[in-house]
């Protein structure tokens, strides 16, 4: 039986391996936290707070959320609120950490069955090559293994023309079809930043004279109605993506990779009195909020990817 000293070994090789992977996909990563050092907003990436981490999946029985979250419970995340996107036809959970210096996890999945019959046909086609749940098969107390499943193909390599008909229909399905489990984005706590950045609405600044460029859907800072939880994001960066040309050989297209978010929590009203000094992650907005996330889902669509800065 696994304790929870051998859960956290295992957790902690899990995440390390998808931000190295991630920040060498991401570029933005690297700039912003370069800049960040160069002003002394920070001393080293060490001095960041990782907000929470997401991914994303395809709705089918032997994947999806279900399959998925198995992972991050058996090292002792638990399940939260679930959240409905219905124009968008995503279903989420979000998930809380087993210790404080763990990031929070958010699951999105797309609602295959609310799809034409064409894009369900094309989304079937690849996801049905995994015959029954893949994390059933792994030793989920070995986070080599884990890692290496996080970033192993589970289906074949994806037509340029399904890829171009599914986005058509839903920009996510694309992105999922091509991307699989890679992190979709990780999440830095700008609350912790000394001021005047330790607001998005600032930290937006910093990153637009850096020549940064975010995502403007909904504006360029997402806000819950309870004025507690403000977000922000980068819009993806385009990667070199080879895809099967359906003639046997490769052909390599743009396409959306992963991104970079930015999340104010404020402290909670009953905590207002608390010194600064004295305010802890617990003393802060938890959770997450459909409208800001809506918005957030769109920094890889192409509205935000092909605008100019």
């Amino acid at each position: 039986m696994a304790t929870t000293s051998d859960r956290f070994e295992v957790l902690d090789i899990i995440l390390a391996g998808l931000m190295r992977r991630y920040e060498q996909r991401v570029g933005d990563v690297g700039r912003i936290v370069e800049q960040m050092c160069k002003d002394g907003l920070i001393a080293t990436r060490d001095d960041l707070e990782n907000d929470h981490i997401a991914f994303r999946t395809m709705g089918v029985p032997q994947l999806g959320i279900q399959s998925f979250e198995k992972i991050f419970l058996h090292c002792g995340y638990q399940r939260r609120e679930k959240f409905f996107f219905d124009q968008k036809r995503l279903d989420a959970y979000w998930y809380s950490p087993p210790a404080e210096r763990y990031p929070r996890i958010f699951i999105s999945q797309l609602r295959v069955d609310d799809l034409s019959t064409d894009a369900q046909r094309i989304i079937r086609s690849y996801t049905d090559e995994v015959k029954s749940d893949p994390v059933d098969e792994l030793n989920l107390d070995d986070g080599q293994m884990v890692d290496k499943f996080l970033h192993q193909p589970l289906w074949r390599t994806p037509t340029w023309a399904d890829y171009q008909r599914l986005s058509e229909e839903s920009e996510y399905a694309a992105w999922v079809i091509y991307n699989r489990y890679y992190l979709n984005h990780f999440t830095i706590s700008v609350h912790n930043l000394p001021m005047p950045y330790g607001t998005v609405a600032e930290f937006n600044d910093y990153l637009e004279r850096a020549g940064i460029r975010l995502n403007d859907s909904g504006g360029k800072v997402k806000k819950s109605p309870d004025g507690l939880l403000l977000q922000s994001s980068t819009v993806a960066q385009m990667v070199d993506a080879t895809f099967d040309d359906g003639q046997g050989g490769d052909e390599t297209h743009q396409i959306s990779g992963s991104y970079v978010e930015f999340a104010e929590r404020r402290v909670m009203p009953e905590f207002a009195d608390l010194p600064s000094d004295q305010i802890q992650r617990c003393h802060r907005r938890d959770g997450f909020e459909v409208g800001n996330a809506d918005k957030i889902f769109e920094s890889t669509y192409s509205h935000q990817t092909g605008r100019e800065m």
